[in-house]
């Protein structure tokens, strides 16, 4: 709560425009260009965590594909992992979230700007039809991010078990899959510190379609999950 009001303060001059300008671009999210959209996003969420000091240090921006659509699959650590994730992205992409967190301030405005997805963990008919959405939205050329875990990690680096289920709209789109590795994201929003902060994301290499085509979801989940485990354990060695 003190980091976003350390956020809000440092950039108080600009607020009322970007603010205006993040409901505006909200409510007419058909509208804008992909492109511009994200911008805005990008442009907001470096101010926001630079005012915050929070500093993201992105490695392997290289193993975003290019010529494809795909999913990131990160672990899970709180709220700021999607703003870390944006400024860490140079290619748009909207996510997948938990409906709790629907109608959170300012959030509210960015999820819909993404056109995100809200999936109720506790209707599987409804979360089923968003695993369809989302399947038929990367085919027809958007990007997304969803939380393999389905809820945020309660032990720091330390990923719980990915679900399979998670993976499916991967797989029924045949696009490549992304693990992303994040290190230290919970303590930007998830403490109640205002200390420096380092956020490390690791986009790590893609899962392609040939690469998983035989694979069960839960084994694809394994898979990535062993992948972010080994980055995130290397990482702390180097820290």
């Amino acid at each position: 709560m003190w980091r976003i009001i350390l956020m809000v303060l440092y950039n108080l001059p600009f607020a009322p425009w970007w603010w205006y300008q993040l409901c505006h671009y909200a409510k007419h999210t058909d509208e804008i260009p992909e492109d511009k959209k994200y911008a805005l996003l990008k442009k907001i969420t470096v101010h926001a965590n630079k005012g915050g000091r929070v500093k993201i240090d992105v490695h392997g921006q290289e193993n975003i594909p290019r010529e494809e659509n795909f999913v990131f699959f990160p672990n899970h650590q709180g709220l700021f992992d999607v703003l870390s994730i944006i400024e860490a992205s140079d290619r748009p992409f909207s996510v997948v979230a938990k409906i709790e967190v629907k109608n959170i301030f300012f959030l509210k405005q960015v999820f819909a700007i993404m056109k995100a997805k809200f999936m109720d963990r506790d209707d599987v008919r409804q979360s089923l039809k968003v695993i369809l959405s989302v399947t038929d939205e990367v085919k027809a050329g958007r990007n997304f991010l969803i939380f393999p875990e389905g809820t945020r990690s309660k032990n720091g680096n330390h990923p719980g078990d990915f679900k399979g289920g998670s993976f499916k709209c991967a797989m029924n789109a045949r696009c490549p899959i992304v693990p992303v590795a994040m290190l230290n994201s919970y303590q930007a929003f998830d403490t109640n510190s205002i200390h420096p902060v380092t956020v490390q994301v690791h986009f790590l290499e893609p899962l392609y379609y040939e690469d998983y085509k035989d694979m069960k979801s839960t084994e694809i989940a394994k898979v990535v999950r062993a992948r972010i485990v080994e980055r995130i354990e290397a990482a702390e060695k180097e820290m």
